[in-house]
């Protein structure tokens, strides 16, 4: 069992919400309405935070969010939207429309490249696969010539975030987290990110990983803080606990006004402040 007094690494989401910074670039763990870090974002907008650069493959709520609050100026993905049940995601799109936010448009793959770069210490890797794509022109990347052969490649500049923030299924006070099924990009952010919080479904005994190592996914010498949130992915899903929740989803998307938007998160806050990490 965990001891009242061995917090470790454990904060409160609050407190781990205030280390992110105005102007932070941050890259945010999941995928679409996967596992992504709900409730952190969540905290994000109730604390005001401004001109956040966002990185992830592919946003949906947590992006959405972000825009309808006013915390993004830039985001780095290569797909933001609900798929098909929901759509687009209509905050972003009439941002980027409005020209209040930069969308540094990518594939999927090149944010991947530039955080795989970013976490072996170069400041860009080559890709090959661009071929007819207008990413190169859309985002101004040069190409640099193979010295072993007679062809050029795409160089993708590396994407070194300042915090990556990730949801979880269980994490032990010291930082080290598990992922059952799917990790997305999440293992490789906290690679290339210069600090990582985690967000957890549970905080368990450091016993449970000692036993079994090789599920380890996250190791806690690179996280800098563990914040307790059941249900921290809602109302996107956590798979093998909860699926997206598509009601909370419609409620977010029917919100209208800004006043909407703040008793929408008043009401959330309950919910998302209720972990162990509460002090």
């Amino acid at each position: 069992m965990l001891k009242h007094n061995d917090r470790g690494k454990l904060l409160d989401l609050e407190s781990a919400a205030r280390l992110i910074d105005d102007g932070t670039v941050l890259a945010l763990g999941g995928n679409v309405l996967h596992r992504s870090p709900s409730a952190f974002a969540r905290e994000l907008a109730r604390q005001g935070r401004k001109n956040i650069e966002v990185v992830k493959t592919a946003g949906a709520y947590d992006i959405d969010l972000l825009c309808a609050a006013g915390v993004i100026k830039a985001v780095s993905a290569g797909f933001v939207g609900y798929e098909n049940e929901f759509g687009l995601c209509p905050n972003y799109r009439k941002q980027v429309e409005a020209g209040m936010i930069e969308a540094k448009e990518h594939a999927c793959y090149t944010v991947i490249t530039a955080l795989r770069a970013a976490s072996y210490g170069v400041s860009f890797l080559p890709i090959n696969g661009l071929q007819g794509s207008d990413v190169p022109e859309a985002r101004g990347l040069l190409k640099v010539k193979d010295p072993y052969a007679e062809t050029s490649y795409v160089a993708i500049p590396a994407i070194n975030p300042d915090w990556a923030v990730l949801h979880v299924h269980e994490a032990d006070t010291a930082g080290n987290a598990r992922i059952i099924g799917q990790a997305f990009e999440d293992v490789l952010m906290t690679r290339a990110a210069k600090n990582v919080i985690i967000t957890s479904e549970r905080i368990v005994d450091s016993s449970k990983f000692e036993k079994t190592p090789e599920l380890v996914s996250i190791p806690g010498f690179l996280v800098h803080g563990v914040v307790h949130v059941p249900k921290g992915a809602a109302p996107a899903s956590c798979p093998g606990q909860y699926g997206y929740d598509s009601q909370e989803i419609k409620k977010f998307l029917s919100l209208t006004s800004r006043n909407d938007l703040e008793e929408y998160l008043l009401k959330t806050a309950v919910r998302d402040r209720k972990g162990i990490g509460k002090k």
